[in-house]
């Protein structure tokens, strides 16, 4: 019983009181799920109690007009009443962290999921992060072992590097971050499940929360029925969490899942303050969401710790021009795109070689590992560019000698490529497996 209520203890303890006459607001709106309260100069991103009855709704300031705070319910806005009294609490802008998460799954407040006794963080972190000079960031130099061995030996990831896996729903973007978090070699691995379904969610929790591996990994999960405001804190709680860790000097991989709900979450309190959708619907500042979230990962010159960041993108419909897919390439350090078309021919993962790009490969492979990548892609892009010519018997063999190549050994290519979803193969492993592949072949 004593270790049960010792952390409470511990933490009313080390609480100071706060002596000063309390403060409240009155409900004086709520349209859309937006409420309008009068008599509370609360700051933006402060979290606020309504009472209700016995029990008491949950709401977060997103802006303030007219000497009005605006704020969004946190939950459903049901029997929510005029007049209802509002109460700031917490510490506006700064999210709890610390040791104590390692091993739970939280939700976007912070509060845990899994059934285990509330958490008693007693570090907090800027919501927004510490914003660093760029010359503050070392540069990526030391490869990341995925345990895939397509990523691995054709799209080498670096320690500190931001990778983004785009393709459309259904195509296994979950299956393939599923694969990574089981065979990433890291100190520390925090897991943002943002928007997604929440079967996923409790599949993934029972998968990646046992063994040692619970006792390094931190799960922040906001399913998709839950406040756009909630899904955004979730995604900011998750990478607060990563730069916490690595300013101890951890080495950290942070994987989000999935980018492209934190912009729609993004979107819809930006549509809902009144600001006018400009790509495709998307306000500047959903957007903007995307850009500040990522480049908090990387390496620390500071704390010699590093965020590997992965994160995926939803193309919808299959859109690779999208305005959310866009952004993030051009931000992100490389992406990695799935392929219908592949996954429909039984590929899995359906890794397009030829349209996946690292930026970082050269900086940290070898000569001889680099030219074999750029062989093998060229092998892929010449294959799928003279597919339909093949199969229609309209190509004529000796027209090409690298096409010849690339028909010769599409299926050895195919074969690469493909890795079960329950296997593991190292960084070391997947070079000598394209070495020998190449060699023999060419």
């Amino acid at each position: 019983m004593l270790k049960l209520f010792g952390p409470l203890l511990d933490c009313i303890a080390r609480t100071s009181i706060d002596l000063s006459p309390g403060r409240y607001g009155l409900v004086a709106a709520c349209d859309g799920g937006l409420l309008e309260v009068t008599g509370l100069a609360a700051p933006i991103g402060a979290l606020c109690r309504v009472a209700h009855g016995s029990a008491a709704l949950t709401a977060e300031v997103i802006g303030f007009r007219n000497g009005r705070s605006l704020m969004m319910m946190l939950g459903d806005t049901v029997m929510l009443r005029p007049g209802a009294r509002v109460r700031m609490e917490g510490r506006p802008g700064r999210l709890a962290v610390g040791d104590a998460f390692l091993g739970r799954a939280v939700d976007g407040e912070g509060k845990p999921i899994d059934g285990g006794p509330p958490l008693h963080a007693r570090e907090f972190w800027p919501a927004g992060g510490i914003r660093t000079a760029a010359l503050d960031r070392s540069p990526v130099r030391q490869p990341f072992d995925t345990g895939v061995r397509a990523l691995n030996a054709l799209t080498t990831f670096g320690v500190g590097q931001r990778i983004g896996i785009m393709a459309g729903s259904g195509v296994g973007k979950s299956v393939l971050l599923d694969m990574i978090a089981t065979g990433a070699e890291a100190e520390i691995v925090v897991v943002g499940l943002i928007g997604e379904r929440a079967r996923e969610v409790s599949d993934f929790v029972e998968r990646h929360m046992t063994g040692a591996k619970r006792a390094r990994t931190a799960v922040v999960a906001v399913p998709a029925d839950h406040a756009p405001n909630l899904r955004l804190r979730g995604a900011l709680l998750a990478t607060s969490l990563a730069e916490y860790f690595r300013s101890q000097g951890r080495q950290v991989l942070l994987i989000m899942d999935s980018l492209t709900r934190v912009a729609h979450a993004a979107r819809e309190i930006a549509l809902l303050l009144g600001e006018p959708g400009a790509a495709r619907g998307y306000p500047p500042s959903a957007l903007a969401t995307i850009t500040k979230l990522v480049e908090r990962a990387g390496n620390s010159a500071a704390s010699q710790g590093a965020i590997t960041g992965i994160y995926t993108v939803l193309a919808d419909g299959d859109n690779q021009d999208d305005p959310v897919v866009d952004t993030a390439r051009s931000i992100l350090d490389g992406h990695v795109v799935l392929s219908r078309d592949l996954a429909q021919r039984g590929q899995y993962p359906a890794i397009d070689v030829a349209a996946s790009l690292s930026r970082v490969m050269s900086d940290i492979v070898t000569p001889e590992h680099n030219r074999l990548a750029r062989e093998f892609r060229a092998l892929s892009a010449g294959y799928e560019a003279n597919r339909d010519l093949v199969l229609m018997g309209a190509y004529r063999h000796g027209a090409d000698p690298g096409v010849d190549r690339a028909i010769a050994m599409h299926d050895a290519l195919s074969a690469f490529v493909a890795q079960p979803a329950g296997s593991m193969v190292s960084l070391a492993a997947s070079v000598q497996a394209l070495t020998a592949l190449l060699t023999d072949e060419g």
